[in-house]
């Protein structure tokens, strides 16, 4: 892929196949899933660019081929998928871990084999097929960070989740596991009623209802949700933070949604806005076993072959999509 080309920067290529070195294992691909951030990769958007042509993508399921030496932690056979950050284990998030982005600062995952480091691997839960593991790296483990990174939501929490992307699915199927009421939001009417069948407590068509953040709060009975999950960014923080409890919280995961923000609503609201930069491997760990525990099927919108690529990201972009947006090897 070339940044910066859009969709005609897509391209196949032959390579020689690699080799794992000290600490390293060989993955053959299987499945790939795709996120906003690929769009912005493609476009040439992407805060702090990318390199003049890389491979992208950041989430994928695979089956371990080869190990490196030293390599313990994984058997060959074993059904894995590397980790969006490869070197950020736990903790907290250091501007290192950053560097080690897969497509985006280094090669990402869309090839029938790649080679990564075996600490940046986590096992696929035993009841997915690798279509379902792949939905996990970004969006799943994003959203078990917003709702339990900090302050972690518990039974009878309220959480929103802005739309029905990826994020947002997540956020309803993993609140609604641990007890919370859950409201959504689209502005349209059709993925609304998926949304309530799927167990949405409240719904609002932001398009019909501009204030959606006071209609929100409303189903509170005026004390505010208690965490909500943003994946627009500054254009709809004036409205979340409407919807919001005085001392709530706002993961805020995604910038698509231009605009402003006012340091004075956040001051007079008392409200926690946190920046959400994906997770670590211990966030992907915990998440795997609340999934094991659960047994949450992924809500995959579509699944294209990986000659489809292209009219995957063309599917993305076109913003009808609900749930996640998958590739998968034949």
């Amino acid at each position: 892929m070339t940044p910066g080309q859009g969709i005609a920067g897509l391209r196949q290529e032959r390579a020689p196949m690699p080799r794992p070195g000290r600490g390293q294992v060989l993955l053959r691909m299987r499945a790939f899933s795709l996120n906003f951030r690929d769009l912005l990769m493609i476009d040439g958007h992407y805060p702090g660019g990318a390199p003049d042509a890389i491979v992208p993508l950041s989430d994928g399921a695979g089956e371990v081929v080869e190990l490196g030496e030293g390599c313990s932690r994984f058997a060959v056979g074993d059904r894995v998928c590397p980790i969006f950050m490869q070197s950020w284990i736990g903790g907290d998030m250091t501007d290192a871990d950053g560097a080690s982005a897969l497509g985006g600062a280094i090669d990402g995952v869309l090839a029938e084999y790649v080679v990564v480091g075996e600490a940046g691997l986590v096992a696929v839960p035993g009841y997915m097929d690798f279509a379902q593991a792949a939905t996990l790296p970004c969006a799943a483990v994003t959203t078990w960070n917003a709702l339990y990174g900090r302050e972690p939501i518990t039974p009878g929490s309220t959480v929103m989740a802005l739309g029905t992307g990826g994020v947002a699915i997540w956020t309803l199927q993993l609140a609604k596991a641990a007890g919370a009421r859950v409201v959504i939001t689209s502005s349209s009417d059709a993925k609304l009623e998926r949304a309530t069948a799927m167990g949405a407590d409240h719904v609002v068509n932001y398009a019909a209802t501009p204030e959606w953040g006071a209609a929100a709060r409303a189903f509170t009975g005026g004390r505010g949700i208690d965490k909500i999950v943003d994946s627009a960014g500054p254009g709809t923080m004036p409205q979340s933070l409407a919807a919001l409890r005085r001392g709530g919280e706002i993961a805020m995961v995604g910038v698509i949604a231009p605009g402003t923000i006012d340091p004075l609503a956040i001051l007079v609201g008392g409200a926690l806005v946190r920046g959400v930069m994906v997770g670590s491997r211990r966030h992907f760990e915990d998440l795997g076993r609340a999934l094991e525990a659960h047994r949450i099927e992924p809500l995959i919108d579509r699944s294209f072959t990986f000659d489809e690529a292209a009219e995957a990201y063309e599917h993305l972009r076109a913003a009808q999509h609900m749930g996640k947006v998958v590739i998968e090897m034949t």
